[in-house]
């Protein structure tokens, strides 16, 4: 796997490595550090985030803030993405709840939707709808671990226990474990 002639490339890591095109000292790894004046805009860092998933209105300020010191600056982004529609937390909160909802319960999911920011008021549809299918998702995540009923009580509290952690409501644990 070593260098081909002529490809442009030094076997040598680091700043010191030619550029492919000749002209000094190659970027190549360097990266832009945060705080460096040059790069790509704050939009454009914020669109290149979005482009890979939906993010949080609060997760995008966190990684836009290690790019600018001026708050006001990144409010002002934010603003405009969610005014055209690049950003929206009710789309970030549907993504999130799509991707946990086979592993996870709706306590664990909207726990962590909270930490991204998003109030109570904003996650009332996504609760009602992740409570409704709950008792058949937790059904397949126990079946995925377990698939026996627990024969003892300490089994019992063990399975209690691992889908406590998954976010499953006590109710829902209960009505499964003691069918």
């Amino acid at each position: 796997m070593g260098n081909r002639a002529g490809d442009g490339f030094s076997a040598v890591s680091g700043g010191d490595a030619a550029s492919p095109d000749g002209d000094g000292p190659s970027r190549r790894g360097s990266g832009a550090r945060p705080g460096a004046g040059s790069g790509p805009s704050l939009k454009a860092r914020a669109v290149a985030y979005l482009s890979r998933r939906e993010h949080s209105r609060q997760e995008l300020r966190r990684k836009l803030s290690a790019w600018c010191d001026d708050p006001a600056a990144i409010e002002a982004v934010l603003d405009e993405l969610a005014r055209e529609h690049w950003q929206s937390d009710q789309r970030y909160a549907q993504a999130y709840a799509h991707r946990a909802a086979a592993r996870q319960g709706a306590q664990r999911i909207l726990g962590a939707l909270r930490q991204q920011g998003l109030a109570d008021d904003e996650l009332a549809g996504l609760r009602d709808s992740l409570r409704a299918t709950e008792a058949d998702r937790a059904r397949a995540v126990w079946q995925r671990k377990f698939g026996q009923p627990p024969a003892d009580p300490r089994e019992y509290a063990r399975q209690y226990r691992f889908m406590a952690g998954r976010g499953f409501s006590a109710d829902c644990i209960r009505r499964l474990l003691d069918r």
